[in-house]
């Protein structure tokens, strides 16, 4: 599978848009773990990172971000423009994390 560029900018300095293909879009819903909210309980109270949550984001924008390229891939593309990532609440223990772009063919 070939290489996809993925940049947050509208353009890749140094490259031409031969083609525009659509907007493209990944996403994971995630539900907090028991154990991470008993550990992230006592974290506010003496401080520090929540060092579960941020592996869990990560992992999650990881996921989303996979998902997005392989419909790029899909589509013929070999660059994902205007990359932005969006969070929102779907319930009281789970989010969703979803990732969108401009799926293009550049030279």
């Amino acid at each position: 599978m070939p290489d996809i560029e993925i940049t947050n900018l509208e353009a890749i300095p140094g490259r031409a848009i031969t083609r525009h293909l659509g907007m493209v879009q990944g996403n994971t819903v995630r539900a907090k773990h028991v154990g991470r909210d008993i550990m992230a309980g006592f974290k506010n109270i003496v401080g520090g990172e929540l060092r579960g949550y941020t592996e869990l984001l990560t992992e999650s924008r990881e996921e989303s971000v996979e998902r997005m390229t392989q419909q790029a891939r899909a589509l013929g593309a070999n660059a994902i423009l205007n990359v932005r990532f969006s969070t929102s609440s779907v319930s009281a223990g789970a989010s969703e994390l979803y990732v969108y772009g401009t799926a293009v063919v550049v030279s």
